[in-house]
């Protein structure tokens, strides 16, 4: 990897959203939700704008395509954990999408192991963090405006329940894919899917 062609300003706004997190879990552990939801508010922007940048630039690269799915994995963690310790979502539902990533970080020896590496995006992962993505700060605000709870709250759990079932669809589909790869002499079957890193 060439270090100089992977220092730009797309990357560096992924590297600031990366930041963020800690910042961000800090604010859901005090609930200080406001405060969390305007920083989340902030990577999401960011996460918009460098993805605009990198494409306008003409400066996509492999570091990028990296960070942004490791960025979005951090936020969904922070905010499970935050919410989860708050009581604002049931422990099981944490668990529930942190098993699935268990499961593909388990599957990154055995890829290794026969030359592989991650896997590529799958069009379901996007679609399931994208709804996770949306659920979260939706019950962050059903928490800080609590008037309006019976409005916010049904729309935020009919994201996180088609985020939780899109997320695991896209984990048997890596599943599959791990299987048919390391039972195959064929490494052009890696080239199913299109090119990135998992979501």
């Amino acid at each position: 990897m060439d270090l100089k062609s992977e220092l730009t300003v797309p990357n560096a706004l992924s590297i600031m959203r990366l930041l963020l997190v800690p910042v961000f879990l800090v604010l859901l552990l005090q609930e200080q939700n406001l405060m969390a939801l305007l920083v989340l508010i902030v990577a999401s922007a960011s996460d918009w704008f460098d993805g605009f940048l990198a494409r306008k630039l003409n400066q996509v690269t492999k570091l990028g395509a990296r960070l942004d799915p490791a960025a979005d994995r951090l936020y969904i963690f922070a905010t499970l954990i935050g919410l989860a310790v708050n009581d604002n979502i049931p422990i099981w539902l944490a668990i529930v999408v942190i098993a699935r990533d268990v499961m593909l970080a388990l599957m990154y020896p055995v890829l290794a192991s026969h030359g592989y590496g991650p896997l590529p995006v799958h069009f379901l992962g996007k679609a399931g963090t994208f709804a996770l993505l949306y659920a979260f700060p939706l019950l962050l605000l059903a928490d800080i405006f609590q008037s309006i709870q019976h409005i916010i709250l049904p729309i935020a759990w009919g994201f996180a329940f088609w985020g939780i079932g899109l997320y695991w669809w896209a984990g048997v589909v890596y599943l599959r894919q791990v299987i048919d790869l390391v039972t195959s002499s064929k490494p052009e079957s890696a080239n199913l899917f299109s090119k990135g890193e998992q979501q």
